[in-house]
This record gives C-alpha cells, sequence and structure tokens, in this order.
C-alpha cells in the first residue's frame, strides 16, 4: 500500500468519524474498550467469540457483542442461542446484529458510522460494560477497523486455507494487535505444515503476536483472553468487581433458581 492510499484512507475514516459525531451531538463518557475482530468468512470469527465470552464472564468481566453482515443477522441470532440463552453469560440484548447492506469492510473501515450509532447507545445503556466485541467479516486479507471504532484489532485465519496463507501478507495479517491461526487439527486433513506457518508467522508480523488455535476445542481460547485483559484492559479487574460492589450478569433465570431454593417467591421476575 502506497502512501497516497494510506492517505485516502486515513481521509475517509475522518470523515466518517465526523459525520458520526455530529449526528451524535452528545457530551462525552467514558469509553468502553473495543476489540475488533476481523477474517475471511468461514474462518471462526463467531466461534471464537462463543469461546472466549464465557471464559472473561468467568473472570467477572461483562462483555456486549456487535456483529456486522450484509444481508442477515444470522451469527448474532447464533450467538443470542449459544451465549444467551443456553450459556447465560450475557443478555439478549448485549447481543446487536447489523446488515450493513454492502461492503462489510466500509462499515468498520472507511465509514463506521452505523457501528459508532451502536456503540453510542450501548454506552448510554449500561456505561459499566468492560469489552464491547465487534465483529467484521470480509472477503480478503485486507480487512483493518478504523482506529475511530477499535481499540484492537485481531485477525482470524485458518489452515484450511492453506500454510501459505500467513506469508500471503495483507493489512489483516500485518497490521492486526493479535493474529489467530484457526483449525489447527485440520491441518493433517488439508496438507497444511503448521511449522511453515509459524516460521512465516514470525517473519510477516515482526515481532507481534500470534496464536495457534482451534475454537471448536477451545485450545488456545485462554491465550487470547489472556492478550484482551493484558494488552486491552490492562490487568485492571472488572468494573462492577472493582467499583460498583454488584456481582458480574445474572439471568432472571439464575435469579430464579435461587430464589426457589430459598423458598421465596419468583412472581417479579
Amino acid at each position: 500500500m502506497n502512501a497516497t492510499t494510506c492517505e485516502c484512507l486515513l481521509l475517509e475514516q475522518a470523515k466518517g468519524l465526523c459525520h458520526f459525531m455530529k449526528r451524535a451531538g452528545s457530551a462525552p463518557r467514558a469509553r468502553i474498550p473495543r476489540v475488533g475482530i476481523g477474517g475471511p468468512v468461514g474462518c471462526g470469527k463467531t466461534r471464537l467469540i462463543e469461546v472466549i465470552v464465557p471464559l472473561l464472564s468467568r473472570k467477572g468481566y461483562r462483555c456486549c457483542i456487535i456483529s456486522n453482515d450484509v444481508v442477515s443477522k444470522e451469527d448474532a441470532d447464533r450467538m443470542r442461542r449459544i451465549l444467551a440463552t443456553e450459556a447465560r453469560v450475557m443478555p439478549e440484548d448485549m447481543i446487536i446484529g447489523i446488515a450493513t447492506g454492502g461492503c462489510p469492510h466500509t462499515a468498520i473501515r472507511e465509514d463506521p458510522s452505523v457501528n459508532l450509532a451502536v456503540i453510542d447507545e450501548i454506552e448510554r445503556k449500561d456505561p459499566s460494560l468492560d469489552l464491547i466485541l465487534i465483529e467484521s467479516g470480509g472477503d480478503n486479507t485486507m480487512t483493518t477497523f478504523s482506529p475511530a471504532l477499535a481499540d484492537y484489532f485481531i485477525y482470524i485465519i485458518d489452515v484450511a486455507g492453506g500454510d501459505k496463507y500467513p506469508r500471503k501478507r495483507g493489512l489483516g495479517i500485518e497490521s492486526c494487535d493479535l493474529l489467530l491461526v484457526n483449525k489447527v487439527d485440520l491441518a493433517p486433513f488439508v496438507g497444511a505444515n503448521i511449522q511453515t506457518m509459524e516460521r512465516d508467522a514470525k517473519t510477516v508480523r515482526n515481532g507481534k503476536p500470534f496464536e495457534f488455535i482451534d475454537c471448536r476445542s477451545a485450545l488456545g481460547a485462554d491465550r487470547v483472553v489472556q492478550h484482551i485483559i493484558h494488552e486491552v484492559l490492562f490487568d485492571a479487574p472488572p468494573k462492577k468487581i472493582a467499583g460498583s460492589g454488584h456481582e458480574p450478569f445474572v439471568t432472571r433465570i439464575d435469579k430464579k433458581e435461587r430464589l426457589k431454593k430459598r423458598g421465596l417467591p419468583t412472581r417479579r421476575l
């Protein structure tokens, strides 16, 4: 990417931010840390979130999820079922689907105003959240997040694309804060050499971190969580535990079960 292209991207990002700020017209408030998660379709972005959110929840961290897609909200619906209905680690209204109606890159890079508007509403609704996860797919290795939208960028690829993937480079692979290589369990079946991918990742990343993971079995998920806690949250304790004295999120179903055990009425819930 040449200097002229970089300047154009920065200009478009600035225009998107100014447009959002004009629409918002609100007083500044505490910014909730934001993590952008990008990567090609099918690489495991949604599954990654489904694995790391429960791990963060067990440590007391409360998250909100924004899922960007072109025309559907299928991934958001799936995460509501898995994380809210089944796992009960977060409320349904903290998983938000956005149908961008066009190129997913635009909504997270050139003009992130639709995402920023949602975040503005989230920060008004619950400023005690610890983290906002923003998921968006793409069709190539050029996915990046506007710095106005995400504080930290995770890019995920998978071994099914071949062991040449890391050395193909691209903005996503080179510039992200954390590169994840998913589906390592498939390497023997697709002829991918993990050692080759590790060697190339070291060269391309030039000292930046990368991890090999398997979201299906949660292999390496704990390391991803540690990266987020250390590099995004700066090892700060969860807000509700550290500051307000409240417990981490508990669903109404959990509260009903607790009240039943104590022999107390549950009608109000």
